[in-house]
């Protein structure tokens, strides 16, 4: 598999679960969990399918010209969303504040993803 079909596929398997979680916790987990551990669900799924996009977006790019830095942005685009979404899936279903210590981590690997895709959008790369 190149790189391009790895993210792009990453990328559809993120969104597909984007989406089936958003409908998880919209209609089987408000009876189960407070507003705010509910709320912290739908952000880890809100950041999940706006990560998810970016790595269809590497995809398409990285079938044009593979570069470095869309390695990077695409890997880190994932690592994130295991990580930043992760970590608030879990704290949500299991109250266990610790591992909001964990999220930063995965939000810092969103914005290495980001930092790569404009630093190969300056370089003029097709």
């Amino acid at each position: 598999m190149s790189p391009s079909q790895h993210f792009v596929f990453i990328g559809a398997i993120c969104g597909f679960l984007a989406v089936a979680l958003g409908a998880f916790a919209a209609h089987g987990l408000e009876s189960l969990l407070s507003a705010g551990l509910l709320a912290t669900f739908q952000t880890g799924v809100d950041y999940q399918a706006m990560h998810a996009l970016a790595l269809l977006a590497v995809g398409l790019f990285s079938q044009q010209h593979t570069t470095r830095a869309l390695n990077i942005a695409g890997w880190a685009f994932a690592t994130g969303i295991l990580v930043f979404s992760g970590s608030l899936y879990l704290l949500a279903l299991t109250d266990a504040r610790w591992l909001g210590v964990i999220t930063p981590l995965g939000g810092s690997a969103f914005l290495i993803g980001w930092a790569a895709l404009a630093w190969h959008a300056w370089r003029g790369v097709p």
